[in-house]
């Protein structure tokens, strides 16, 4: 992936962002949530798909097609671009003009406010700012199976595992895609936890305290 040439001004930035990968089932959103609430600062995660959609004029269900978790069959069309139609070739342009927009929102709310940011690449987005903490979250299979029944209201154990294969595929390929990382890789991130391990609230502990130390908070 390219450098997008606007990386330069975060070696300024005095704000400080929190960026959250996870896998599906994991706590990672709610961890996010309770991390912002604790340093009482933004949170975004599809809330950046409202913004970039309100910024650019462009309606906002198609950042949701484009959008991480979602149907990245963009992906198919990256990998064999010899043999794509004028379709496919318009949507590899429109999904890359997308992921720019919503690059954009984030670094803007970066420069102006201290961040939790869910998602969309925001480790990469904000690569060149030594004001950032990059974190990925896992978590066992068994609570990960349970709280996808619970929280999406699968019918069955069976449906859950197959809905968490299908996501955290599609989320890989968006990630190592444009990044050029390796989604979920110890190397990708400053650190990375299981949150079965502590539960929910030890790991927001967990991971505030290694951002006051990292951050200087």
């Amino acid at each position: 992936m390219k450098e997008s040439g606007h990386g330069e001004i975060f070696f300024k930035m005095e704000h400080f962002a929190i960026n959250i990968g996870r896998q599906i089932g994991s706590g990672g959103r709610e961890i996010g949530t309770k991390l912002a609430e604790k340093f009482n600062i933004g949170y975004y995660d599809r809330e950046l798909i409202t913004i970039a959609a309100r910024e650019s004029g462009i309606s906002k269900e198609f950042f949701e097609k484009a959008d991480e978790a979602s149907t990245f069959s963009i992906v198919g069309g990256i990998l064999n671009l010899g043999n794509t139609n004028n379709y496919q070739s318009s949507n590899f342009l429109y999904s890359e003009s997308l992921f720019k927009i919503q690059s954009d929102v984030i670094q803007w709310l970066a420069l102006r406010h201290d961040c939790v940011f869910v998602g969309r690449c925001a480790d990469y987005v904000l690569r060149n700012s030594p004001r950032c903490l990059n974190v990925f979250i896992s978590a066992d299979i068994e609570s990960r199976i349970n709280r996808i029944v619970n929280n999406y209201k699968m019918t069955s154990e069976d449906k859950a595992m197959d809905f968490i294969q299908k996501t955290d595929k599609k989320r890989a390929s968006y990630y190592n895609y444009y990044t050029n990382k390796q989604w979920g890789a110890a190397s990708s991130y400053h650190v990375c936890i299981n949150s079965s391990e502590f539960g929910v609230e030890k790991t927001v502990d967990f991971i505030a305290e290694f951002a006051k130390e990292k951050l200087g908070l």
